[in-house]
């Protein structure tokens, strides 16, 4: 007997916690975190479109009900990405 190849892997990323800080991510082999004061976008954003982030290529993140989209580097060293939303 063979069985069929399993789906798409979709929790490759997850938003584990909202807090009055910043937001958590749990990627496959680290958690990241992103303050408000570096990730300013997320600062007043509902938390169901928080939640909603998908992993479009290896350690590359989208939140597509809010447009926002980073790499692993960007979150780990935000002092070379200096552009932030207004």
């Amino acid at each position: 007997m063979n069985s069929k190849p399993l789906g798409k892997n979709t929790s490759a990323v997850e938003v584990t916690a909202i807090t009055k800080h910043g937001v958590w991510i749990l990627t496959s082999d680290r958690e990241l975190f992103m303050p408000y004061e570096e990730f300013p976008w997320f600062k007043n954003a509902p938390a169901g479109k928080i939640f909603n982030v998908e992993e479009q290529t290896p350690g590359h993140f989208y939140w597509p009900d809010l447009d926002i989209d980073l790499g692993v580097e960007s979150i780990e060293h935000p002092e070379r990405f200096p552009h932030k939303a207004k």
